[in-house]
């Protein structure tokens, strides 16, 4: 494993949002969602292509609050700007679950 400096880590721009809706994604190469996360006033709400399709419905994501990487680049996958990246773990089933707070945090509040 390579790793980073804390001024490194600190480029990243990790904060959480609320998922407001939900779409199958019927264009991806690999079974995926379009999601639409409310990341609160600063950033608005943002798009994402999820490959979350393994452990969630989309009426199960609905609501959840997630942990976002928002500075990557956006990403064009087939018809849909990505522009943020949901985080989560790797299953034994080959699925993600999704990295999420224990407790409610307001829209856009930042990982430390």
């Amino acid at each position: 494993m390579q790793t980073i400096d804390l001024e490194h880590f600190k480029k990243i721009d990790f904060r959480v949002g609320t998922i407001l809706r939900v779409e199958p994604f019927e264009k991806a190469r690999k079974p995926a969602y379009q999601v639409w996360v409310d990341l609160g006033s600063e950033l608005g709400i943002k798009k994402s292509s999820a490959q979350l399709t393994v452990h969630y419905q989309p009426e199960d994501l609905l609501g959840k609050q997630v942990l976002c990487v928002c500075n990557l680049a956006p990403r064009q996958v087939a018809d849909f700007m990505s522009e943020v990246l949901i985080t989560g773990f790797s299953s034994t089933e080959g699925g993600i679950w999704i990295a999420t707070a224990d407790q409610p945090v307001p829209n856009g509040a930042p990982l430390h």
